[in-house]
């Protein structure tokens, strides 16, 4: 089987699941397209948040293809002191995507053109939150912003929050193309098992990262090539590879007039009063989208 046929669904904004049985390893490959303009355009962002805030889609795209069950979401949120970017936000819910990232003007200005991860959010830390919408519950884990990348904090996240050993690459080329690999090792079995010990050592998973580690930048944004075809180069020489069906990427922002009403619904009276113009009308306005929203209360 040639890789550029593996798969009919060449392309961007797709996201697949991967695990490589025999190595007790999991895996998700995702790339970003049509999908990334949009959310991209909502706001007029130099090129450095550009970058930042596709790189920090791919992620989130990665981990949310970790969530099994539908309406579960997965929300990473970078709030920082002291460097360019005051907050960097981006969630997954059922193959939906939406970022948004508040940043200083002037300061950034003063960075350069390539401005490092310390220069960008100074004193700042990495939350990620997991959202089970079967069991109703959350958990968190919160790591500095720490590393030459939001890759780099999201693997140390994966390593002191959750103990799972992760190899984790990602790529933007450009306004529109970005693409990620997340492979992760599931010491005792494969996924679905309780893992009793993680070994970083352990030889299975030196095998499986540094395969994952001769992905290039430019097979993660090369639209032409399925990303099951990308699986299939990198892990071919392996006994068994087990693709999943791949999941369409939107752009998710859910906001609508019916959901602000009940967020404001939330609010007691005498707030909601305050919030009114003259007209009786309440304003909001959605970060991811930028759009405004006129509510009659």
């Amino acid at each position: 089987m040639n890789e550029r046929g593996a798969s009919s669904g060449a392309g961007n904004d797709r996201l697949v699941s991967f695990t490589i049985p025999g190595c007790h390893a999991r895996g998700r490959i995702v790339r970003l397209g049509p999908v990334l303009d949009r959310i991209l355009a909502a706001h007029d962002y130099p090129a450095a948040i550009q970058r930042l805030l596709a790189e920090a889609l791919v992620l989130t795209a990665l981990m949310g293809g970790l969530l099994k069950r539908e309406g579960s979401q997965l929300t990473m949120q970078a709030q920082t002191k002291g460097g360019a970017v005051g907050l960097l936000v981006c969630d997954y819910r059922d193959g939906e995507l939406r970022g948004y990232v508040k940043h200083d003007p002037a300061l950034l200005a003063g960075l350069g053109e390539g401005p490092s991860l310390p220069e960008l959010f100074g004193d700042g830390h990495l939350a990620i939150t997991f959202d089970l919408a079967a069991a109703n519950q959350r958990y968190q884990g919160v790591v500095p912003l720490e590393g030459g990348s939001l890759s780099q904090a999201v693997e140390a996240y994966f390593a002191q929050s959750e103990q799972v050993p992760t190899l984790i690459r990602t790529a933007v080329g450009g306004p529109n193309s970005a693409g990620g690999l997340l492979v992760q090792h599931l010491a005792d079995g494969e996924e679905g098992r309780e893992r009793l010990h993680v070994r970083r050592d352990h030889p299975e998973w030196e095998h499986v990262s540094i395969l994952g580690r001769t992905v290039q930048h430019e097979e993660l944004v090369d639209a032409g090539l399925p990303l099951e075809g990308l699986v299939w180069r990198l892990f071919h020489e392996e006994p068994e590879v087990r693709v999943q069906a791949s999941i369409p990427l939107t752009r998710g922002c859910r906001c609508t007039i019916v959901h602000f009403e009940e967020v404001l619904a939330r609010f007691p009276k005498e707030d909601r009063r305050d919030m009114r113009d003259e007209n009786g009308i309440i304003l909001v306005d959605c970060a991811f989208c930028s759009r405004e929203f006129a509510i009659q209360d």
